[in-house]
């Protein structure tokens, strides 16, 4: 098992950039796919980005294709979310997962652990 971590939500105005960090406990980090979703006030969780073991192998929901990237250091049991060009619309709560599937893992019911998330805001 392993236990997920955000961190490096806020505040930030459209336009502007924010990175992302999810610190994952454990030795078998690098035995999991890892995922990015976002949850905003009334609506249903959403996919986001994913990444496979090794951090060759990446997918991107259209609607942040070009703005946001994945990144994983195995060696840091972290992954993280680069995110640029912030819209008010990417306004929710991001959470990371971790999935023992092999590959790039785009469904949530594949994902077995989660983060608590943390709070992205960008104002208009």
């Amino acid at each position: 098992q392993v236990q997920l971590v955000e961190s490096g939500g806020g505040l930030v105005q459209a336009g502007g950039s924010l990175r992302l960090s999810c610190a994952a406990s454990g030795r078998t980090f690098d035995s999991y796919a890892m995922g990015w979703f976002r949850q905003a006030p009334g609506k249903e969780r959403e996919f986001v980005a994913a990444l496979s073991r090794s951090g060759v192998s990446t997918y991107y929901a259209d609607s942040v294709k070009g703005r946001f990237t994945i990144s994983r250091d195995n060696a840091k049991n972290t992954v993280y979310l680069q995110m640029n060009s912030l819209k008010p619309e990417d306004t929710a709560v991001y959470y990371c997962a971790a999935s023992p599937i092999l590959g790039v893992v785009r469904g949530m019911n594949d994902y077995t652990n989660w983060g608590q998330g943390t709070q992205v805001t960008v104002s208009s």
